[in-house]
C-alpha cells in the first residue's frame, strides 16, 4: 500500500521535511518512489507538486493525517481536517449492564452478617472479666 508522509531531512535542532510517496512499511528514512513537496516549519516555508499529489490519490495512495491537514490547508484536497492529537480510544462498557453478583457471594455476604451480630456479644464477655480482675484488691 502506497502512502504520501513526511520524511524528517536536515541537521539536529533544523528539521526540514519532505513530502515523500513510499510504501506503507517501508522505513520513513528509507527511499521514496518520488517526492511530491516540502515543509520547512522554521522558516513556514511549504511547497507541494499539486498534480503529482493528487496523480498518487488517484492511484490509491492514502496521506497521513499529517499531510492529509497539510493538503487541505493549502486547498490541494477537499475534507475536514483530522483531530490527530485529540483522538481518546475508549472501552465501551455498557451503561445499562450493571455487575451481577453471583449467588456463592451473596450467601457469604449473609453469612458475615450473621457472625457480625454474634461478635459483640463475645467481646462484651471478656470486658466484663477485666472488670473483675480489676476489682480484686492488690495484696
Amino acid at each position: 500500500m502506497l502512502t504520501i508522509r513526511l520524511q524528517r531531512t536536515g541537521k539536529k535542532n533544523e528539521q526540514h521535511f519532505r513530502v515523500a510517496v513510499m510504501e506503507k512499511a517501508r522505513s520513513a528514512k528509507g527511499k521514496a518512489m518520488e517526492v511530491v513537496g516540502f515543509l520547512n516549519p522554521r522558516k513556514k516555508e511549504r511547497a507541494f507538486k499539486k498534480e503529482r499529489i493528487l496523480h498518487w490519490i488517484s492511484q490509491g495512495a492514502q496521506p497521513s493525517d499529517t499531510v492529509h491537514n497539510l493538503l487541505v490547508t493549502e486547498k490541494i484536497i477537499e475534507g475536514a481536517k483530522i483531530a490527530k492529537h485529540k483522538i481518546v480510544v475508549k472501552k465501551e462498557t455498557p451503561a445499562a449492564e450493571a455487575p451481577v453478583a453471583p449467588a456463592a457471594a451473596v450467601q457469604a455476604v449473609v453469612v458475615e452478617e450473621a457472625k457480625a451480630s454474634e461478635v459483640p456479644a463475645v467481646a462484651e464477655a471478656p470486658a466484663a472479666e477485666e472488670t473483675k480482675e480489676s476489682e480484686v484488691p492488690a495484696a
